[in-house]
């Protein structure tokens, strides 16, 4: 048995984190032979639930799960992390605006940024899944300038999940039959669904997915669409937004960050754009594909963009400019 890592859960007392601590307190993220101290942060008025929680991840009787420790105070949650998921974040109100929403969270990861700088480790993997997850992501990186900018990633996997899932279910094959999807730019309505690179098992061998589904409109239209408002879809129906999904999303991105990607599979992250090849400016989070070694991430180089996808980019780029010269502007007078 190695020795314990230390994993922070934020918003640990919400619907997600509900659905994502057991997995990683039984080892599907780091491994069964990977012993760790799960550490717990809500707002005070939350903690009486997260007692709750910690209760329940004790009757599970985990043989990994060496403490858990629950907190309101950042001091105390942020001290010598290994690994921070940062799900918690202001959500959207009724008649809220979105610069609104961008507000109150730049005030959140900043902070939370600030306390990564302080307390935790400089080798900390910094994931964030509380939206708008991009501009949040570079809000908490900015706030923590002694701790490499690749060392954060902000979640995209669901909606690459999602596109998967979709091509899977219009051919008819597994969703494992699918791979090399991309999901490039924001975590919103303008993101883009890419599968001109992405290739489809059939009956042993492996074809683009335009060959396998056979339908440039649907591809080029419904597909994207529902992709992109998938997340509205689940509200619409559920009453609650994504949590069971939301949380293997976020296993699959860090496990992947901890053991690497297949051979020959790329995935979905929202990374730093620094030294991208697609032409999308610095200084942004973006969504790109993504292969991972070592712990370390790296651009997939050289796939050709075509006049669709290279429209679709430059809609969400710009979508991400605004968001992040807003936050930018709030950051300065936070």
């Amino acid at each position: 048995m190695s020795e314990p890592i230390r994993v922070l859960v934020t918003g640990a007392a919400g619907q997600i984190a509900y659905s994502l601590l057991y997995s990683i307190a039984k080892g599907d993220v780091f491994g069964k032979d990977q012993p760790l101290v799960l550490i717990l942060l809500d707002i005070t008025p939350m903690m009486a639930v997260l007692d709750g929680v910690v209760m329940e991840l004790q009757d599970c009787a985990l043989p990994l799960l060496r403490e858990v420790i629950a907190t309101d105070k950042e001091d105390v949650a942020f001290k010598n992390l290994d690994v921070a998921i940062l799900v918690g974040s202001m959500p959207r109100k009724e008649g809220m605006e979105r610069k609104d929403l961008l507000k109150a969270n730049v005030k959140i990861f900043k902070s939370q940024g600030s306390a990564l700088d302080k307390y935790a480790k400089k080798t900390v993997k910094v994931i964030v899944v509380g939206n708008p997850a991009n501009t949040n992501c570079l809000t908490a990186s900015k706030s923590a300038p002694s701790i490499p900018k690749e060392n954060f990633s902000c979640l995209t996997r669901l909606d690459h999940n999602r596109a998967k899932s979709q091509i899977a279910l219009k051919v008819g094959v597994r969703a494992d039959d699918v791979k090399n999807c991309i999901i490039w730019g924001n975590h919103s309505s303008t993101q883009y669904p890419d599968v001109s690179h992405a290739k489809v098992k059939v009956q042993g061998n492996e074809i683009g997915v335009y060959k396998a589904v056979k339908d440039d409109n649907w591809l080029k239209g419904d597909f994207i669409a529902t992709v992109q408002q998938r997340g509205a879809a689940v509200i619409k129906a559920r009453k609650l937004s994504s949590a069971m999904s939301a949380a293997k999303a976020i296993c699959d991105h860090v496990r992947d960050i901890w053991f690497g990607t297949p051979e020959g599979e790329f995935v979905s992250m929202g990374v730093i754009s620094d030294g991208n090849s697609y032409g999308i400016p610095e200084d942004l989070i973006y969504s790109f594909p993504v292969v991972i070694k070592n712990r370390s991430w790296k651009f997939v180089e050289g796939l050709p963009i075509n006049d669709f996808s290279r429209e679709k980019m430059d809609l969400t780029t710009k979508e991400l400019m605004e968001e992040k010269e807003t936050a930018v502007e709030y950051l300065s007078s936070a």
